[in-house]
């Protein structure tokens, strides 16, 4: 099957379209840069949601639903929000059709008053019925998310990782000072972090943008920035400190406890469907998906394999005994009946990078044994059955592991720092991330831009400016920041 897969190594864009389409993640939907997320591919997103959704559960946020369509004039309230997001709008002008001459049309007479957006994300809306909900501190904090899609009329599509439409979730709060609005971005940093190293296993840096890359209408913007198998930056998570600006653009005001009035302070946070292109680039081979244990829809696929009806008869008998061991653990597993050849369901399931694969011959039962062959490294172990819960407990876990370790050396090893920009332009050419001095000015960053094409990731969290020089200007760094090219 990987023969007809393009090279990894040197066509990484046709290798990822690919891939997307050969495991049976996703398809292209009728309407240019729309997808089909298909059942494998949504039971891998549904698995993030999952595990995202429990960790703010527990932090104390609930889920709600906004309407997907805003009006119009909510976005003009907000001047640097309606600017950041004015070209990628899908404007609801008519509220029906009708047939003329063998054709559909859209019916003049039913143009609405006000036009409408459809949701590219959610402030306005959310803060309109903010403005309804409180009234005193004691309204406060609100720390509602939701889960829902959102349509950005995107001109360069791909599959997951930039679509005209997309699921995520997007939390919204409010809270009645200044320092617990900023504890709550950075808290939910944090959870993304945790989401992206404990679960997808793709090692991420944390930091804040500069003004320019920031969100349209924050007064900061946090992010989490992965490297992926071709040396590009993915922004995986973002999390905005909004200040009071919607609060404001809202007229959302609350009564302090000492009886003043004042502006309600917010944040927005969001992560989408984006975060599975960023599993295949960061775990892929040559071979296809290479999926963490911890959000694989599959975590061990049985491949039985038999001659005729009689040892068919006795690998069921066997393998159900399995299953209850499987179950026992927690394990989500398959068993593959179908009547392909081995061969093509052993290609068939490291494309999909179900992360081992358990063999189950005549042989296999007379010994009572199974063969385990890992995705990752492709190692195989001859297990007994007494073992066998232990030993998929262990694999799982250490490849786990193995993939976050395996993905964080590359990042690391392509992390260079620089002493000149003729320097950083040849490493930017090549591929790679580079910590180097920025002396904060937007000349500076947007002159870097325009020659390299290269943008600031972030200002890292652990930065350390002390004795930089501008890797542009030669002046002192005001920053050590984190420049990659990026999706």
């Amino acid at each position: 099957m990987s023969k007809n897969i393009p090279d990894i190594d040197t066509d990484i864009s046709s290798w990822y379209n690919k891939i997307v389409i050969k495991a049976g993640l996703a398809d292209y939907g009728p309407v240019k840069g729309t997808m089909v997320i298909k059942p494998y591919g949504f039971q891998l997103w549904e698995n993030i949601k999952e595990v995202f959704d429990s960790m703010i559960k527990k932090t104390g946020h609930t889920n709600a639903y906004f309407p997907l369509l805003i009006p119009k004039s909510f976005l003009a309230k907000e001047a640097e929000h309606v600017d950041g997001f004015a070209k990628e709008c899908a404007v609801v002008t008519h509220t029906r059709l009708k047939s003329e001459d063998n054709d559909i049309v859209v019916d003049p007479e039913s143009r609405l008053e006000e036009e409408v957006i459809i949701r590219p994300t959610s402030e306005t809306v959310i803060w309109s019925m903010y403005k309804k909900w409180i009234q005193s501190y004691r309204d406060l904090p609100i720390l509602i998310n939701q889960w829902a899609n959102v349509v950005r009329w995107e001109m360069r599509t791909r599959l997951f990782l930039r679509t005209t439409e997309f699921l995520w979730q997007e939390g919204h709060t409010a809270h009645k000072n200044k320092q617990e609005a900023e504890k709550e971005t950075l808290d939910i940093l944090e959870l993304y972090r945790k989401l992206a190293e404990d679960y997808l296993a793709v090692p991420v840096f944390t930091g804040l943008k500069t003004e320019s890359e920031k969100f349209a209408g924050a007064d900061r913007t946090y992010c989490i920035e992965a490297m992926m198998l071709d040396k590009r930056a993915l922004q995986a998570g973002t999390s905005h400190n909004l200040g009071q600006n919607f609060a404001k653009a809202f007229d959302v005001k609350f009564q302090t406890e000492d009886n003043k009035e004042e502006f309600v302070w917010a944040t927005s946070w969001g992560i989408s469907t984006r975060l599975i292109g960023g599993i295949i680039l960061a775990h892929g081979d040559q071979k296809g998906l290479k999926i963490p244990p911890n959000i694989a829809p599959i975590q061990v696929v049985l491949i039985p394999i038999f001659r005729d009806a009689e040892q068919r008869q006795e690998i069921e008998r066997y393998i159900h005994s399995i299953i209850g061991s499987l179950e026992d653990i927690g394990a989500r597993y398959f068993v593959d009946w179908s009547d392909s050849s081995p061969g093509y369901k052993f290609n068939e399931w490291e494309m999909k990078g179900v992360p081992v694969r358990m063999e189950i011959g005549p042989r296999d039962v007379e010994s009572n044994k199974v063969v385990l062959v890992r995705r990752d490294n492709g190692e195989k172990y001859s297990i007994s059955f007494d073992e066998l819960s232990d030993k998929i407990n262990m694999l799982l876990i250490d490849i786990q592991s193995s993939l976050f370790n395996q993905a964080k050396s590359f990042r690391d090893n392509n992390t260079h720092t620089v002493q000149s920009y003729e320097e950083f332009k040849n490493i930017i050419e090549s591929g790679g991330f580079i910590r180097c001095g920025w002396d904060g000015s937007d000349e500076t960053e947007s002159k870097i831009k325009e020659e390299t094409k290269a943008t600031i990731r972030c200002i890292p969290f652990d930065e350390n400016p002390k004795n930089l020089n501008c890797i542009y200007s030669g002046g002192p760094a005001k920053h050590e920041v984190i420049y990659a090219k990026a999706y």
